[in-house]
């Protein structure tokens, strides 16, 4: 029995209509992923929207060989392309790979080796990792920005925060203390923080909480993503992290915007931290 003619979808920015911009079958993604330097491409344009002219000077290939690997690609349905006046943008397809990554595992991948003497010179241990996200209609450096600016970071949080020398303070409406430091600042993608909190007094330096805050372009040049990744030492400590960065990156998606431009912090009134 012939397929069924599948409808013709539009891309944001694409080609209406365009059978590369679906998902592709298992062998077409098999075969696209045989080649090392489309895997290369891949990673190149993992999180971000790339001109085919700068994935072409990134390779020792000709830039007919690149556009030949490009179609291979769309072919599979593992990346998006769109149009931007002569030229095409293009973008890896994560869910499509996430998918194919779970379905390729081999069973013993996560599986260590045995007959590891060296493990008994060092040592190791296991953390929870809390992971929270937002999307926001501000681009990725001022998204950044809201984070390293003591005065953007004061409108959209709603209370006065302080950044000198890399540590960070500021004290929550409803009485908590947090102190920290930035431990590595890398613009406009990273920040690496630690830090701690009391509520009725200040933290007492030297039991900080490690943090990973990382801000990404989406939505071509108009969006970012941010993910903070919070290590936490036990399953009471990671519920307590989850409510608090949801409510942080919540302020952050509802305020950035109007943070981002000239005005008064509108700061929030105190409250006690309990509300009977």
């Amino acid at each position: 029995m012939p397929n069924k003619p599948q409808p013709a979808s539009t891309q944001p920015g694409g080609e209406p209509g365009n059978p590369a911009d679906q998902p592709g079958d298992i062998q077409k993604v098999i075969t696209a992923l045989a080649s090392p330097v489309r895997r290369e491409i891949l990673g190149l344009i993992w999180d971000r929207e790339v001109p085919a002219g700068e994935i072409a000077r990134a390779f020792s290939v000709t830039k007919p060989t690149i556009s030949q690997h490009l179609a291979v690609l769309r072919e599979a349905g593992l990346v998006s392309a769109r149009a931007e006046g002569t030229s095409r943008r293009y973008r890896a397809r994560q869910d499509a790979l996430r998918g194919l990554r779970a379905a390729l595992s081999s069973p013993g991948k996560w599986s260590s080796a045995d007959d590891l003497p060296e493990r008994a010179l060092s040592a190791a241990r296991t953390k929870l990792v809390v992971v929270a996200t937002a999307e926001v209609s501000v681009d990725q450096q001022t998204a950044f920005t809201a984070f390293t600016d003591p005065a953007v970071y004061s409108r959209w949080l709603g209370v006065p925060v302080t950044i000198d020398g890399g540590r960070f303070a500021c004290t929550m409406e409803w009485g908590t203390h947090v102190r920290g430091r930035y431990e590595l600042v890398c613009p406009p993608e990273l920040i690496v923080m630690r830090w701690d909190f009391e509520d009725d007094n200040i933290p007492v330096p030297g039991g900080e909480m490690t943090g990973y805050l990382r801000v990404r372009p989406a939505g071509g040049d108009t969006g970012a993503h941010v993910e903070v990744h919070q290590l936490a030492d036990t399953p009471a400590q990671a519920e307590f992290m989850e409510a608090a960065w949801t409510m942080v990156l919540g302020r952050f998606r509802a305020g950035v915007a109007r943070a981002a431009g000239p005005g008064p912090a509108g700061l929030r009134s105190p409250r006690p931290k309990r509300r009977s």
